[in-house]
């Protein structure tokens, strides 16, 4: 009967075997087998250069980052502690309201804790998060910019947004940087009042040389935003890494928000499912900026929950002095590091915020014939770190994300690379 039924077919001598249904053709011919796609799609599609990404993988056991957290520093089991506590808790749907603008009990939460702890005045109507730092750049560039649109960036600049405002038809021009920052008078040298469209910078922890603008030219900046008619995009990603205990005002608290548009990090030392960014600015613009978080995706609403919680229950202050102390103490190793292995043969200075080195050789060597040594070694020296042209040879260094044994392994397969390509040289 099972066989008549189709769900088993009996071979003699050899036995009875169940059959698959979902193989079964519907006029019962031979299966073909299966065909992967072709390595090459046989029509046309868009292809776009400017978003290809310097970043490289990480096959190797060490490696160096532009500047990454250390995820085990603050434990993921501790987070995923307040997950669970989140969706086992049996709460009145009215307790964590969530209505076409959001989980409005994060961004309660989010606004108390950036105004305590960056000196806002700011309520939640102002503010927007945003699962990721891509998608802020990209609604950013849909909301501002048109094609050939003048956009300023610093002449060695983060190279996730220029890459995103480029693909959105901005002209990108270059200011150049010194030990204060942007040179901003150079703004009023090259430019006439309308010409300018917006200026993107980070103003506490210049990508990729870590200096931080000074607030002579803070003030200049804000001024020249007002005679030239331009907005200024201020990326603060590195506040929570900051080790000034005075850290400074950002531009928009100068400016409270009048030509100034503020994106920053919550989290950002947090395993990366749990991190959060958010977006600051006037309400119309907000507005408009939450229609692409129907294409984008909106942050998972359970995460807010958890990180909302994080804030009300005071976890986030205890996790910070945790990840400042750690950060802290590697960076202080790290810089001691350098100078017993590399001495007069580099400069540097040891940051103030972020969780990177600028570090700059004495003399010119091929940085890639350095990236090549150091991968031979086993140690992954990234495309991304390298600075090298007529006037720079200089790599940018993540120390967080290095142990100590990691970081006296990688830092000692370095200086023995260096060591070796300069001695072919010679």
């Amino acid at each position: 009967e099972l066989q008549e039924q189709g769900w088993v077919k009996i071979l003699p001598n050899r036995g009875t075997f169940v059959k698959n249904p979902e193989l079964i053709g519907t006029s019962g011919s031979a299966i073909e087998a299966f065909r992967q796609p072709p390595d090459f799609a046989p029509y046309f599609f868009r292809k776009e250069l400017i978003l290809d990404m310097p970043i490289s993988e990480v096959p190797e056991r060490y490696y160096f980052t532009d500047g990454t957290p250390d995820y085990n520093v603050i434990g993921a089991e501790e987070l995923v502690r307040f997950y669970a506590s989140m969706v086992k808790r049996k709460k009145k749907s009215d307790d964590f309201p969530t209505t076409t603008e959001g989980n409005l009990f994060f961004r309660d939460q989010l606004s108390y804790y950036l105004n305590l702890t960056r000196g806002f005045h700011l309520s939640r109507n102002f503010l927007l998060p945003i699962a990721s730092r891509e998608q802020i750049f990209s609604i950013l560039s849909r909301l501002l910019i048109r094609p050939d649109d003048i956009v300023l960036v610093e002449n060695l600049s983060y190279f996730l947004p220029n890459m995103i405002f480029s693909q959105a038809g901005a002209k990108l021009k270059t200011i150049p940087v010194d030990a204060e920052g942007m040179i901003v008078d150079k703004i009023g040298d090259q430019f006439r009042p309308g010409e300018i469209r917006c200026v993107y910078l980070n103003t506490r922890c210049q990508y990729p040389t870590t200096v931080n603008l000074s607030e002579r030219r803070k003030i200049q900046l804000l001024q020249l935003a007002e005679q030239y008619n331009f907005i200024i995009i201020e990326d603060d990603v590195d506040f929570e890494s900051s080790f000034f205990k005075e850290k400074g005002e950002s531009l928009f608290r100068k400016n409270g928000g009048n030509r100034v548009i503020y994106t920053g990090a919550f989290g950002s030392f947090f395993d990366p499912g749990f991190q959060m960014n958010f977006l600051i600015a006037p309400q119309d613009l907000l507005e408009e900026g939450k229609k692409y978080l129907n294409i984008f995706g909106k942050p998972n609403f359970m995460i807010e929950k958890t990180l909302g919680e994080i804030i009300h229950q005071g976890d986030i202050f205890r996790y910070q002095r945790k990840f400042q102390k750690t950060i802290a103490e590697r960076k202080e190793l790290f810089a001691q590091l350098l100078l017993r292995h590399f001495e007069d043969q580099i400069r540097f200075e040891i940051p103030s915020s972020g969780l990177a080195f600028w570090i700059q050789f004495n003399r010119v060597v091929s940085l890639t014939a350095l990236q090549e040594k150091v991968r031979l070694l086993g140690l992954l020296l990234p495309s991304n770190c390298l600075y090298q042209n007529k006037t720079v040879t200089a790599l940018r260094l993540g120390f967080a994300h290095l142990d100590e044994q990691s970081m006296v392994t990688a830092i000692s397969l370095l200086h023995a690379a260096y060591a070796d390509l300069v001695g072919n040289i010679d």
